[in-house]
């Protein structure tokens, strides 16, 4: 017996990116990541550029890699993407100490997270919201 493949059929043309190793904690991310999710790429990138968070950048660059994605990897047109989700996860976390009084010392936790943006090319139909 072989293996069955599937086959894809659905009509939502998505791509991903995802950035490992960000050095930044879920909780910091999340507010940003929220803020993008439903604009368009180009608005999303915009808004980024002017964040006062120092984790923007990478952000950012993780968008511009998704754009660069659809566009040579799918040939999706670059006016019509939009991000369709933007999430973040735990990753590892880097274990210091800092000295204190007495002998004593306290720890620091230095936490990593991923990122994956996931964009989504809309049509002119959808995007007016037709009932079809």
């Amino acid at each position: 017996m072989s293996k069955k493949t599937k086959i894809d059929n659905s009509k939502d043309k998505t791509v991903k990116s995802v950035n490992n190793n960000i050095r930044s904690s879920v909780r910091k991310l999340n507010p940003i990541l929220e803020t993008i999710v439903g604009k368009k790429v180009d608005v999303a990138i915009r808004d980024l550029q002017f964040s006062d968070k120092r984790i923007s950048k990478d952000i950012r660059k993780t968008i511009s890699s998704a754009v660069a994605n659809a566009e040579n990897n799918y040939q999706y047109d670059i006016d019509k993407l939009i991000i369709k989700e933007a999430y973040c996860g735990k990753k590892f976390v880097m274990k210091r100490f800092m000295p204190r009084a007495k002998g004593r010392a306290a720890p620091i936790l230095k936490r990593y997270s991923s990122v994956t943006i996931i964009l989504s090319e809309i049509n002119k139909m959808e995007s007016y919201g037709s009932k079809s």
